[in-house]
């Protein structure tokens, strides 16, 4: 139901941007967001956006990371840029779709040099 993509291998202070898009019979989107899990942490919220476009980012990511959503297009994409060895986690997106909520499979971001 959710495909994500756009992980990868980048150095500090690079960019990378997230994808998601949702699939299937769809009658209704509400919260879209993302949330990540480095080793050894529990996973938590980075950022999520309601269907009207309100935002809400964790502390430690604003100002660098931006959630944006194109209700036409079933998508949430996160763009972070500054990028921080700290962020190195597997990001996974999340929506709430037809009143349920869901998972996307994880998409890698490592930040190393």
């Amino acid at each position: 139901q959710l495909q994500a993509s756009g992980g990868g291998l980048v150095q500090p202070g690079g960019s990378l941007r997230l994808s998601c898009t949702a699939s299937g019979r769809i009658f209704s989107i509400d919260n879209m967001g993302w949330y990540r899990q480095a080793p050894g942490k529990q996973r938590e919220l980075v950022a999520d956006i309601t269907r009207g476009g309100r935002t809400n980012y964790v502390d430690s990511v604003k100002g660098r990371f931006t959630i944006s959503r194109d209700n036409a297009k079933y998508t949430v994409s996160l763009q972070m840029n500054s990028l921080k060895p700290e962020d190195t986690a597997v990001y996974y997106c999340s929506a709430a779709l037809n009143y349920r909520g869901y998972w996307g499979q994880g998409t890698l971001v490592t930040v190393s040099s």
